[in-house]
């Protein structure tokens, strides 16, 4: 006789071993019709599982997280299953949930088109509505090798040899589709949602390059058509605001395969970057960091010792010379140790901060380079705080509050944050990490911030905090962090003289505002869909002159206007007024300024925003003044 307990606190007693559908149905058929699952004492299940003990239900429907990945799980299911009626000769290998969607890796002869997958996706719709009933049962390994080589799934058959032997082998089943899969899965396939296939792309089996390349089907699938709508919507206006497709048309940067994963700047787009560095620089100096640079070239000997060798040394570019083994600094932190350990410290000279816009390169796979947001090249807002123990809650609640400010000034008010706790292979004692994660999350409580803890992702010699910006599409960027270490100072001999005069290890706090100078711009370039707010536009105004004989006063507001420190520059083309306006709202300038000859007359100016709003007429001067009162609000919303 189970007794079921809901997430409201009551209980439902049962005279027999009950399924998930009979506990939801017992609530009412609405509940009922729309269960997806049920998670049983915290575990994923299909609503056909059977419940025989007293037990913590809560019925997941479409609206539940849990509900449209189970969804998105069952639809790569019904994707394969069209694609296999379709094209009876394609073999199946995996199909996972994957952020807002799914995707399944297929064998087969010829490339998927675009067409196909039109036929795909009409095909889901068929066997979505005729509500095939998704049936779960288990088979012995012996018997479902010998099934799925009968099929002439060689894929399968090699992940059923992986599976470790004890492993229960469970089977998904929907019509004349049979598929091995842990689960759960949706009741039927006509509560499969709203779904889309979106791209086709190229996956080698397993993600080993050394393995059969493979065709791997994009999809995305919500709870209802009005979601999948507003999803769509969103990915239409991602597409607009893509920082590469931007960078071209503002002439920012490019890249090219002669450098891959490394970026050029253009004039515009170096000064977008030198706006970001000089005011991270005014940030840290005001706030007791000091600056530093350290070597591109290190010996390997020092990574070594670090640990970094070991863990990332597939990642490292190196080079020898002179019968030495260097590394190409992939990461600053065992350099910052160098400098501080020049010259014995004293208790009295912590916390030490030291900042750099530390130039790294990773030698990360060619299939994952984006734009400025995945690259090979990269600089980094690093520093690292050297401390005593018992400084460590104030240094990370001071570098809250910092991290918040520069956030908001970038416009982003919304910062998610995470945890990230010890991983499986890592240094240092359980004590240790004890203690570091505890420090983190005692700050992060003092300061009543809301958090979500990340087991086993922290790095390998400390714990962390991730700060994320949620963008104007709702998309999540992970940038700033903060880490305690309390292992690599003493892996590379850094010291200080304590009160007591004892030799003590300092502890390292390890932190970022932005993370990655490139990945940040590309960021920003889409958050603003290429619009910067003044104070970062590398053109802040433009002068434009109607007839050729306002040149003059054009090129004197000019001259008056960059001798206060504004970036402006002039049109003088003998081009139609209405044609040069175009043109530079498409180039995303803040301020067009058009002067004819009654502006002359009056010795001012026409001001227009980029967005088209007509400002007036003002003298120069008010102009200034317009414009340092915009960059002074930076990128605040508020």
């Amino acid at each position: 006789m189970p007794v079921i307990t809901l997430p409201d606190g009551s209980e439902k007693p049962f005279d027999a071993p009950v399924s998930i559908h009979e506990v939801a149905l017992s609530i009412g058929p609405g509940l009922a019709k729309a269960a997806l699952a049920g998670r049983v004492d915290g575990t994923l299940v299909d609503t056909s599982h059977i419940i025989e003990k007293d037990a913590e239900l809560a019925i997941i429907t479409g609206r539940d997280d849990d509900g449209l990945e189970v969804i998105r799980h069952s639809c790569a299911h019904l994707m394969a299953q069209a694609v296999q009626q379709l094209f009876p000769t394609a073999q199946v290998t995996i199909g996972p949930v994957v952020e807002d969607g799914f995707y399944y890796d297929f064998a087969y002869e010829r490339p998927f088109t675009p067409e196909d997958l039109e036929a795909i996706e009409k095909k889901m719709a068929e066997i979505a509505k005729a509500d095939l009933a998704v049936e779960r049962s288990l088979m012995s390994r012996a018997d479902a090798v010998a099934l799925f080589e009968g099929m002439g799934e060689k894929y399968k058959v090699e992940l059923l040899e992986s599976i470790p032997s004890e492993e229960d082998l469970s089977f998904y089943k929907q019509g004349d589709f049979l598929d091995l899969c842990r689960g759960p899965h949706i009741p039927s396939t006509g509560k499969s949602g709203s779904f889309k296939l979106t791209k086709v792309a190229g996956a080698y089996w397993r993600g080993d390059s050394r393995n059969d390349m493979l065709q791997r089907i994009y999809g995305t699938a919500w709870a209802d058509k009005k979601a999948l709508k507003a999803y769509l919507h969103r990915l239409e206006e991602a597409e607009k605001r893509d920082h590469r497709k931007l960078g071209k048309r503002l002439d920012l940067f490019h890249t090219q395969e002669e450098a891959p994963g490394m970026v050029f700047w253009h004039p515009k787009g170096w000064q977008i970057w030198q706006i970001i560095e000089q005011y991270i620089r005014e940030v840290q100096n005001a706030n007791g960091y000091l600056e530093i640079k350290t070597p591109q070239l290190v010996d390997m000997s020092l990574w070594e010792a670090s640990g970094h060798a070991d863990k990332f040394g597939d990642d490292m570019f190196s080079v020898n010379t002179d019968n030495r083994l260097y590394a190409i600094k992939p990461m600053n932190c065992p350099c910052h140790v160098q400098v501080y350990n020049q010259g014995l410290k004293s208790y009295r000279e912590l916390p030490l901060r030291l900042a750099e816009f530390g130039s790294c390169h990773r030698n990360e796979p060619s299939g994952t380079l984006q734009g400025t947001m995945r690259v090979r090249a990269f600089v980094q807002d690093d520093a690292h705080i050297f401390c005593a123990e018992e400084q460590i809650h104030s240094e990370v609640i001071t570098f809250i509050d910092i991290l918040k400010e520069v956030y908001r000034d970038f416009g982003f008010d919304e910062i998610i944050i995470k945890l990230s706790t010890r991983p499986e292979q890592r240094v240092g004692s359980d004590e240790v990490w004890d203690k570091s994660e505890a420090t983190l999350a005692q700050a992060l409580d003092a300061k009543g911030l809301e958090y979500e803890i990340l087991p086993g992702e922290g790095a390998f010699y400390g714990p962390k905090i991730e700060f994320s910006l949620k963008d104007c599409l709702g998309r999540v960027w992970q940038c700033g962090t903060m880490q305690v270490d309390f292992s690599m100072p003493g892996r590379l001999d850094a010291q200080y003289v304590a009160e007591d005069g004892s030799r003590q290890e300092p502890v390292m706090l390890h932190r970022a505002m932005l993370g990655s100078f490139e990945r940040f711009i590309g960021i920003l370039t889409e958050q603003f869909a290429g619009e910067m707010p003044p104070w970062l536009a590398p053109v802040q105004a433009v002068v434009m002159n109607i007839t050729d004989s306002q040149a003059d006063y054009c090129l004197d507001a000019i001259n008056t206007l960059n001798s206060k420190g504004f970036r402006v520059e002039s049109d003088l083309r003998n081009e139609k007024i209405g044609f040069k306006i175009r043109e530079h709202t498409m180039q995303k300038v803040p301020y067009l300024l058009v002067v004819g000859d009654r502006e002359v007359e009056n010795g001012q100016i026409a001001v227009r925003a980029r967005n088209g709003d007509d400002l007036g007429v003002m003298s120069v001067d008010e102009f200034s003044e317009l414009l340092t009162g915009s960059i002074e609000k930076k990128g605040r919303t508020g």
